[in-house]
């Protein structure tokens, strides 16, 4: 398996459309051990087909860095000069909010058991009444807030929140490590909205950051009632048995769409990939585990031997904390980015869908107009305030959606990067650490052959 992965790669064969399956396997066979093949694979997963447009790339924006990521041999193919050719663009303004998300307590009463987090909130905006902000807030608070946004800006790309329900089986809910895992995805999804130059100023936003607890549960009874979300789902509902605007979708979002489909099917694909190297991984470590004091104990009744198997005994022990330590980077920042996309990807195509329903509600009006002689007035000025609506809603859709390719490219490019980095410290460490131990056996074979030839 470890030759597999330290195969050379100067050529990288495009998988089949539809084929994403194979291109799985053959990524796969060289993990865990090799540097390149997981790098590789995700070259090969995520790459769009050449005839799309360069726009609709996934991973780059310019030729140069398609042809760094080529491996060809005019280009330098060591991590340090790939790194120099990245150019983070769009590096973020100067910061005025910084949120923090930590101190999870549980909480039980007699009918529920929760978990909350402290959400402190340091601010230089004048719209806030103090600099420093301390509240607890629960995971149906973050919810609610997403909903908020969502209503509110129905066209943006808002952040994804972790799942509400776990995969059973997989983790406990109220076990440490489920409750970081969600802490941090909280954190995430908080910085995003501060980040993004519409969502930060959102007043839902201002007032869950800002509010105490029993204060945020008074303001959720003021939000929309049951008969106004009803009447919007119902709205929904007809305007996609109409079709949801897709006979007069203009051909951009034709192409985010087909992009967005393309995408969520190779990096569900990637993310398969990354939890197969990872369970390998761990089976590798779990192996190495147990050889580490099967050498020591060996040592003890080979007593000619018995300094070189415990020599190999802390080298493997060396190596295993190497192990333990890459596959903590994996699971804290390969795996956690991945997943978050995956659920970027279903938000997407969320958005897509409200911006067609409301192109749906224009046609629909402009075709009771043309089949109808009275109220033409009446029609006219609806129709024009629809015309409004969706040339808003197209505006802000194509702005966020330039806006979270670039994101996306940079996290991509930071996470990728920054495996490569951990792959080569283990390498560079596990290989110092055997070549010191075999260089003492070398000194060490020297004098006694030295003692031996002595009269």
């Amino acid at each position: 398996m470890e030759a597999e992965g330290r195969e050379s790669a100067p050529s990288l064969p495009q998988p089949a459309p539809g084929d994403e399956g194979g291109a799985e396997a053959d990524a796969t066979a060289g993990a865990p051990c090799g540097v390149r093949g997981p790098l590789l694979a995700a070259a090969e997963v995520l790459a769009l087909d050449d005839e799309e447009d360069d726009d609709l790339e996934v991973f780059s924006k310019d030729a140069s860095l398609a042809e760094v990521n080529s491996f060809s041999p005019s280009m330098p193919i060591s991590l340090s000069s790939m790194i120099n050719q990245y150019k983070f663009e769009d590096e973020p303004e100067q910061r005025d909010l910084f949120i923090t998300v930590d101190d999870p307590e549980s909480h039980i009463t007699a009918l529920e058991t929760f978990i909350t987090y402290r959400v402190l909130t340091k601010t230089s905006r004048g719209e806030f009444d103090s600099s420093e902000y301390e509240v607890r807030r629960r995971y149906q608070d973050f919810l609610w807030l997403k909903s908020r946004l969502e209503e509110a800006h129905p066209t943006l790309i808002i952040p994804p929140l972790p799942e509400k329900f776990i995969m059973k089986g997989m983790v406990e809910r109220f076990s440490e490590e489920f409750i970081e895992t969600r802490r941090k995805a909280l954190h995430k999804f908080l910085n995003r909205i501060a980040d993004h130059p519409t969502l930060t100023f959102n007043e839902d936003f201002k007032i869950f950051l800002t509010v105490q607890a029993w204060e945020l549960s008074s303001h959720k009874k003021q939000g929309p009632g049951l008969l106004s979300r009803m009447g919007q789902t119902v709205r929904a509902v007809a305007s996609s048995v109409r079709g949801g605007g897709a006979k007069n979708r203009p051909e951009v979002f034709t192409e985010m769409n087909n992009y967005m489909e393309t995408f969520s099917q190779k990096i569900s694909v990637l993310d398969k990939i990354a939890h197969r190297i990872y369970k390998e991984e761990r089976e590798y470590f779990n192996e190495m585990k147990e050889y580490g004091p099967i050498h020591t104990l060996w040592s003890a009744s080979e007593d000619d031997v018995a300094d070189c198997l415990k020599g190999v005994a802390s080298c493997i022990d060396k190596c295993c904390k190497a192990t333990e330590k890459r596959m903590a980077g994996l699971s804290e920042n390969l795996l956690p980015i991945l997943h978050e996309y995956i659920l970027y990807s279903e938000i997407l195509m969320g958005v897509l869908k409200r911006r067609d329903q409301i192109q749906g509600e224009l046609d629909s009006r402009v075709d009771a107009l043309t089949n109808k002689k009275t109220e033409k007035d009446l029609f006219s000025e609806e129709i024009g305030r629809l015309e409004d609506k969706v040339e808003y809603a197209n505006n802000v859709l194509k702005a966020d959606w330039d806006r979270w390719k670039q994101n996306m490219q940079r996290d991509m490019r930071a996470t990728f990067t920054n495996v490569a980095e951990n792959n080569l410290r283990y390498y560079e460490e596990c290989l110092a650490t055997w070549e010191s131990f075999l260089a003492s056996q070398a000194v060490h074979l020297h004098v006694e052959e030295d003692s031996e030839d002595k009269p």
